[in-house]
């Protein structure tokens, strides 16, 4: 039986996990296709505007003549994106990812790609300060001589948009893109303008609603905000919330603004001034299962860089994929949440390169997941073998604590100082077990962290799991269980079938521990069910990761029992008693520290024995 502390440290342990489900973890909701936008097929298409032409020449003042006019659209596409331009505004209308499709898409086969930015939901406007007011960029006509196509290999290809006023005054707005990557340069000249505008910043406002792209909407509303302050390269967000509403003004100069959405992301680098201030929002819109969340920057960009021609810009439209982004810009690699920053290292110099040797070797991702863990596992096999000879010590010396307890009785305290003086006189530390325990800890945390952010996974197949970077289903429940979710996932299953398997295995080479607050042979079995409740709505890959964990561990420990002779250990035990007690072997540096202090504690009885004024009251 449980007692009142064991309870207590059980409801606590249960209540921090099942607190981080409720509060934290994804809920499942179901998935609307969104809208489609229709996409420009043709490289050049003529669109008449009718409105109210005195209306907009009055709203457009100085730059009256261009209020009016014929929009044209133009199509510039690389390997991997194709953009869409308009000379109204002389913008980006929509971009599509040519490799990459929704979940729906893939779901249901249909290979369509993604389209990350498109005008219909999605706004960039850029707003001149002039003496009559700010003037909107998209609302006047450009002019160009551009064709757009497709970027040969190896080059790259311009379009430009020029609106020309009177006297040689001028607005020049240019887009460069590469032969591959998803990286488009936009360069802002203002020619003869001075009379014209103000000394005031620039306008970059810049909306976009976000649509499902992933299968778990919840995951999908987590969209956030991200930037860099250029002062000391300081990486900061807006919170990955799925609810409510968060904004933040940034007063301090920003070097990029980015819009994170699960797996891609759309991001704008200034390459010389930095954004002077901004004014970012996030708000998730809960009911819309359309568009699912609302990002906002309203930007101030210095004037003197596009008088100057120093008005050089660029736009990330693309996955969120560490390889791909950590040299768009400084810090720009940070939009990849790996982890924690104390467990930074492991997945930067760890997981992510090997991740990208295995994948130079396995096409299939559920094998790759089995030879990582493979390599991780038999890489802290020395950690298991010195934890597993630790145990074995402690279960040889178990008689004898046995005995300690008997002797001193329910005196938890007496029954301590005896055992710390029992391990001190055989040479043992009773933290030599838990110390490579504990050193493994940062792995599985790495892998808790880097999985549900790794877009290596997006839409890889294995077994029933048809995308590894969500979570498997097996079974749709027709109600929905308490922080558990309305959906069976197999691979959740399993992996606490196996934790469960290799807890019992465990506790059989666990010698019984006596004076402690928590059963931890019980928490065994107790602590994969709740894990269960956790892990039931997170990825498939990290589910099977630590199902393949368990098994190669519990094989481990096998292999090792059958070559470590607990005879053998037994004789050396005895042999360091002797030595120990004849002062033949230096004591280790916990040995010494158990002597100092029982040395002090049976100094601090005999001052209170001998003089009553001391004892404690």
């Amino acid at each position: 039986m449980m007692d009142k502390n064991q309870v207590t440290g059980l409801l606590l342990i249960m209540a921090m996990l099942l607190g981080y489900q409720f509060f934290l973890a994804p809920k499942v909701e179901p998935e609307k296709a969104p809208e489609k936008a229709k996409v420009t097929q043709t490289s050049t298409v003529a669109k008449v505007t009718t409105v109210d032409s005195v209306a907009l020449k009055a709203a457009a003042g100085d730059f009256a003549s261009a209020a009016i006019g014929t929009a044209q659209e133009l199509v510039l596409e690389n390997k991997d994106i194709k953009v869409v331009f308009s000379t109204l505004g002389g913008k980006v209308k929509q971009v599509l990812l040519k490799n990459y499709e929704t979940y729906n898409s893939f779901a249901a086969q249909k290979k369509e790609p993604l389209l990350i930015f498109d005008e219909a939901f999605d706004k960039i406007t850029f707003e001149l300060p002039t003496t009559k007011g700010n003037v909107d960029l998209n609302k006047l006509y450009f002019n160009t001589s551009s064709k757009g196509g497709v970027v040969a290999n190896g080059k790259s290809e311009k379009v430009s948009f020029i609106l020309n006023l009177a006297n040689g005054q001028s607005i020049e707005q240019t887009y460069t893109l590469a032969s591959e990557g998803f990286l488009i340069d936009q360069d802002v000249k203002l020619k003869g303008l001075d009379g014209l505008l103000k000394n005031e910043s620039v306008k970059l406002n810049w909306l976009e609603n976000v649509r499902p792209t992933e299968k778990d909407l919840t995951e999908n509303r987590k969209a956030t905000v991200n930037y860099l302050l250029n002062e000391d390269e300081e990486f900061d967000q807006l919170a990955e919330t799925p609810t409510g509403s968060k904004e933040e003004s940034l007063e301090k100069p920003v070097k990029w603004v980015s819009f994170k959405k699960k797996y891609f992301l759309s991001g704008f680098i200034t390459k010389n001034a930095p954004i002077q201030k901004a004014n970012i929002v996030a708000t998730a819109n809960e009911t819309d299962s359309v568009n699912i969340k609302t990002l906002r920057a309203n930007m101030d960009l210095d004037l003197a860089d596009l008088k100057s021609g120093k008005g050089n810009y660029q736009w990330y439209f693309g996955p969120n994929d560490y390889n791909l982004i950590k040299n768009v810009a400084p810090g720009f690699g940070k939009n990849v949440k790996l982890s924690y920053d104390i467990f930074l290292p492991i997945t930067r110099y760890v997981f992510v390169p090997l991740f990208n040797v295995l994948e130079t070797v396995f096409n299939n991702y559920g094998l790759l997941i089995i030879a990582l863990v493979l390599i991780i596992k038999f890489a802290l096999l020395p950690l298991t073998y010195k934890s597993y000879v630790s145990m074995a010590k402690m279960r040889i010396l178990q008689p004898e604590l046995n005995a300690i307890k008997e002797k001193v009785g329910d005196d938890a305290a007496a029954q301590q100082q005896a055992q710390m003086k029992l391990y001190g006189e055989v040479g043992v530390s009773p933290l030599s077990g838990c110390v490579p325990v504990l050193a493994t800890m940062p792995i599985l945390m790495a892998v808790f962290m880097l999985f549900p952010n790794l877009i290596n996974l997006r839409q890889q197949s294995f077994l029933w799991a048809n995308d590894l970077s969500t979570f498997d289903s097996i079974a749709t429940l027709p109600f929905s269980i308490p922080l558990y979710g309305n959906h069976i996932s197999l691979f959740t299953l399993l992996m606490t079938v196996s934790s469960i398997a290799y807890g019992y295995y465990n506790n059989q080479n666990t010698p019984d521990q006596t004076g402690q607050p928590i059963d931890m042979k019980k928490m065994a079995y107790i602590t994969p069910v709740i894990f269960m409740f956790v892990m039931n709505s997170l990825p498939a890959g990290m589910s099977f990761y630590y199902f393949v964990s368990n098994l190669v561990t519990i094989g481990q420990q096998i292999g090792i029992r059958k070559f470590v002779d607990e005879d053998k250990i037994k004789a050396v035990l005895e042999e360091n008693r002797k030595k120990i007690a004849a002062g033949g072997v230096k004591k280790s540096r916990f040995s010494e520290y158990i002597s100092k202090q029982m040395k002090a504690v049976e100094e601090t009885q005999k001052a209170q024995q001998t003089d009553p004024k001391k004892k404690k009251k």
